[in-house]
């Protein structure tokens, strides 16, 4: 299975204004950190857009464990089949 076909980026909104472009003030990685929407200059720490985010990361999470589940399923479903090719006494449908 490919892992890759999994990977995705999720852009955080601004919850006032809707904007994606974020100024970053401060050290990367940290939680305090300070972002600054790009558009309406209101000021959030990084905990807090994850937390404005929250329903859209959780949306997207959701629909990345359905895909990997389907895929998941196939690739047993046919790993069965040919396990069992040989054998008269069971069938897969």
């Amino acid at each position: 299975m490919n892992s890759e076909k999994y990977q995705r980026s999720v852009e955080a909104l601004c919850p006032t204004c809707g904007s994606s472009l974020f100024v970053h003030e401060g050290v990367d990685g940290d939680t305090m950190e300070v972002t600054r929407c790009a558009s309406c200059s209101r000021q959030l720490t990084k905990n807090e857009l994850l937390h404005e985010n929250v329903e859209n990361l959780e949306a997207n999470a959701r629909e990345m464990a359905l895909a990997a589940s389907k895929d998941i399923a196939d690739e047993l479903r046919n790993s069965l089949r040919k396990a069992l090719s040989g054998n008269k006494n069971i069938r897969l449908k």
